[in-house]
């Protein structure tokens, strides 16, 4: 676990020294799922009771949102780690009593999820229930501050997280205009509770070989052509939707978009020149606590982007004009144009109707050097010509030194630099650079100079533009003052396009994709399903496999052979499940799910979790955290659980471990080696058996089909197969082989001495039960004594014979390591007892194993 530390904050900006160093979860999806990096503050505050009761409040000062949040935790804060998942906050504030001493364990466990935040003290009084109130009076817009209000009221941690983290981002940050942040509550209920363990172990967000890879859930889905598409996107991934209309109102979109093609083609296209309207509206409502020539220019190019994106908002509503579900409908009257009119009214009452955004520096700066209206201003008008005049001065410099010196000269300019010059290499070969040329530098075949004509013209340029920038200030400024009235409408409006792009992303996925639109019912059922990743990978080569499962069938052993497909077909069933919840088409023919409320992974994978945690200790914690929160409506895929631990005792824990899923009636798949482990629950009622098929044509051709066939696998020895396929040595491979056929011998003998024995016992209890009634016949007991005796002699029978049922089943438990006696078997000059270790004190009376796992 990293090293602890905190920040205090005061009227000053927290140092960023106490960002602690990021051992376990690169910070790398929230930049590509948002356009770039995002600040996001968190605060938290913890109920003192023996209930764990959280309030969080989440304030994204990139996008301008607030979420809070209150919830009724378990003592492993599952509900809360995912929160922070998906918010994935840069700063977590908490209150003094959280940090020393001792220091609470919801920050200890935070510490371990969220390793890349910076954690901040600051004073318990900025915890204040009213001074929650109170921000949520000033700043949330106007029509939403009442129903805010109820939906927090009595929450008293949400509140407190609301005050907490809002003046700490006034103090240090920004503050925000009145009426202007988009505040919303967010409970815990209406979606798929996901770890993260299961969020990094299934790759929802990130490839676990490569981050940059797009080989990943997200990247599979993130079609999106905005930023503010490829965020909702991210938050849906990580907490999938349980409301069923919802879903089926976003499947229906994503339906009449795959049967529509020219409307999904002209709605993809409205959406290209968009730019990321939640930062930009974000600009617009904060204010810094020191105004600045650069924040007056920036304020224009706000101004100049927001103008630019308005006018790209009636394409997208043209474009949905034929649509005919709920959904499409909703988002297509977000977009008209009386939504968007009076702001663009308020712009081109200001700003010439020609400017327009530019990523050219240069032209940037003319488009907001010319951007207010002329005669708005008339000292802004002269400021403008001395602009021009200069600019011009520059451009005739440039052309008579070019003559003077018969020198091309190509005139450049960058925002740090202002005006240069540039000349091939070539040109100054034969003959020295003229004195009159300065600050020359060499790069690659060109070289960029100046000269001191040239560096007073920028200077006075840069005099003249700053004048040009102040006095429009005044007008941009009371600009965005009216904006701001209809900051809540704009937000609305960045919201249905958020979510358009989304639906169009899934969309287009169905177009390149064979996927088909899931239904929900009480079963889980697919047909010919596949790994949506893999399949990506491998394309035409991947082999798909039917699903099923139901509360009659509801725990699923996997068993096969190393490479078989155990674990991507437990990875496909968890993808597909989360595809589905999201609202997309899913991959396969047809699909059908129970709404899941809790998903858990518990799968191999090359690194721990934990950096100095080992195999076995990690996954058993894993499992520990999934037997505390499974239950009916959860979904739960294991992998060779107990793999870090010795055969009997990982066998044994396996048994336990299937045996509280069984009773917790999740829908569970178990992926194995332990071969009994198939058998010994075979009987239980919600059990199956499944195995991945693998052909074996001789002991040198092993061909895996991938394929998910009933019944539990074979014992073939195909770890020796495939130990002789990857070139082991043939002394080696020999000494395994009769190894491995003096062991299968033996539990052969065992197996059938022990048939043998239990048939004798059997046998011997029958006839004594005979001889027991004869005698009780010929006795002279009353009858209702008799009665009564003859009652537990029937329990006793029936006890005994059910033991021993019992101990036929777990017979396999442990001849698989132990045996009878110490038998001496020749091998190859060695003796069996040499090359196993024999404890002959594990056998019972009757020759029988004793069971080291019950």
């Amino acid at each position: 676990m990293p090293r602890f530390s905190v920040s205090s904050s005061g009227t000053s900006r927290p140092p960023t020294s106490t960002c602690r160093p990021r051992t376990s979860r690169p910070r790398t999806a929230t930049s590509a799922a948002g356009g770039g990096a995002q600040q996001v503050v968190c605060a938290v505050t913890e109920s003192r009771g023996v209930s764990a009761i959280i309030g969080l409040c989440f304030v994204n000062t990139t996008t301008g949102e607030c979420v809070l949040s209150e919830i009724c935790d378990t003592q492993t804060y599952v509900r809360t780690m995912q929160k922070l998942t998906v918010f994935d906050p840069t700063e977590i504030l908490v209150s003094p009593a959280a940090v020393a001493p001792p220091k609470s364990t919801l920050l200890s466990i935070i510490e371990d999820y969220v390793p890349g935040a910076m954690i901040t003290e600051v004073p318990r009084r900025y915890f204040n229930e009213w001074t929650g109130h109170d921000y949520i009076q000033q700043l949330a817009f106007p029509d939403e501050v009442a129903s805010i209000k109820i939906a927090i009221s009595g929450k008293f941690y949400a509140a407190s997280a609301a005050a907490a983290a809002l003046k700490h981002i006034e103090v240090s940050y920004i503050r925000f205009a009145p009426h202007s942040l988009r505040i919303k509550y967010q409970g815990s209920e209406g979606s798929m509770l996901i770890d993260f363990s299961t969020v990094h172990s299934l790759e929802f967000i990130q490839n676990l070989q490569n981050p940059k890879s797009t080989d990943c859930l997200f990247g599979l889905l993130n079609n999106t052509l905005t930023a503010m598409g490829a965020r909702l996107l991210r938050a849906s991934i990580l907490q999938p939707l349980t409301d069923l209309s919802t879903l089926n109102a976003r499947l229906d979109a994503v339906e009449e978009f795959t049967q529509h093609e020219e409307m999904f083609s002209q709605a993809r296209q409205a959406l290209k020149p968009i730019l990321d309207m939640d930062r930009l509206l974000t600009a617009l409502i904060t204010m810094p606590v020191k105004p600045s020539l650069k924040h007056s220019e920036q304020a224009i190019n706000n101004i100049i982007i927001l103008k630019q994106s308005l006018s790209s908002i009636a394409p997208v509503y043209d474009s949905l004009s034929p649509a005919r579900s709920w959904l499409l409908v909703s988002i297509r009257n977000l977009c008209e144009s009386d939504r968007v009119e009076p702001v663009q009214n308020l712009i081109t009452s200001i700003i010439n109707e020609d400017v327009a955004f530019s990523k050219s520096p240069l032209d940037l700066r003319n488009q907001r050097c010319y951007a207010v209206k002329s005669g708005v201003n008339g000292l802004l008008d002269v400021a403008r010509q001395v602009y021009k005049e200069v600019t011009e001065d520059v451009h005739q410099l440039v052309e008579d030194m070019s003559k003077e010196y018969d020198l091309p000269l190509e005139l450049k300019y960058e925002t740090g630099r202002g005006y240069y010059l540039r000349l091939p290499a070539s040109e100054i070969e034969d003959r020295p650079l003229p004195p009159i040329f300065v600050n020359m530098v060499k790069r690659k075949k060109i070289v960029e100079f100046s000269a001191l004509e040239m560096l007073k013209c920028n200077a006075r340029i840069g005099d003249s533009l700053a004048e040009v920038v102040l006095m429009s200030d005044n007008s941009v400024q009371q600009l965005v003052e009216d904006i701001r009235k209809e900051i809540p409408t704009l937000y609305r409006v960045a919201e249905g396009i958020a979510v358009l792009d989304m639906l169009l992303s899934f969309a287009q996925l169905c177009t390149i994709q064979d996927y088909v639109r899931p239904e929900f019912a009480d079963t889980l059922a697919l047909k010919a399903g596949r790994h949506p990743i893999r399949e990506k990978i491998h394309r035409d080569r991947f082999v798909p496999n039917d699903v099923y499962a139901s509360q009659q069938s509801r725990f699923q052993i996997i068993t096969g052979c190393n490479m078989a497909g155990k674990s991507t077909y437990l990875r496909s069933i968890a993808l597909t499940a989360v595809i589905a919840q999201i609202g997309s088409f899913v991959p396969a023919q047809y699909a059908s799910f129970p709404i899941t409320r809790r998903l858990f992974a518990r799968v191999s994978m090359d690194d721990g979790i934990e950096a100095n945690a080992s195999t076995f200790a990690s996954e058993m914690r894993e499992t520990a955290f999934i037997l505390g929160n499974v239950g009916r409506g959860s979904l739960v895929i294991m992998d060779e659980l107990g793999r870090g631990t010795g055969t009997r005792d990982g066998l044994a824990l396996a048994v336990a471990v299937c045996e509280a899923l069984i009773e917790s009636r999740a829908l569970v798949w178990f992926a194995t080696h332990f071969k009994d482990l198939a058998r010994i629950l075979a009987r239980r009622a919600g059990v199956v058996n499944l195995h991945l098929r693998v052909q074996m044509e001789d002991k040198n051709t092993m061909t895996m089909l991938y394929k998910v066939t009933d019944g539990a696998a074979e014992d073939k020895n195909y770890g020796l197969t495939l130990a002789r396929l990857v070139g082991l040595p043939q002394s080696v491979l020999d000494r395994a082989t009769a190894v491995s056929e003096m062991l299968v011998g033996r539990l052969e003998r065992n197996k059938r001495k022990s048939e043998a024995i239990n048939l004798a016992r059997r046998r011997n209890l029958v006839l004594t039960l005979k001889e027991t009634l004869i005698r009780a016949r010929d006795g002279n007991m009353g009858e209702g004594a008799l009665r009564a005796w003859l009652s537990r002699l029937q329990d006793e029978f029936v006890n005994r014979m059910a033991a021993w049922d019992a101990e036929d089943m777990r017979a396999p438990m442990t001849t698989t390591e132990d045996d009878e006696g110490s038998e001496q078997v020749d091998i190859g000059g060695k003796k069996m007892e040499d090359i196993i270790e024999i404890d002959s004190d594990e056998s019972d009376d009757d020759g029988n194993q004793a069971d080291d796992c019950y």
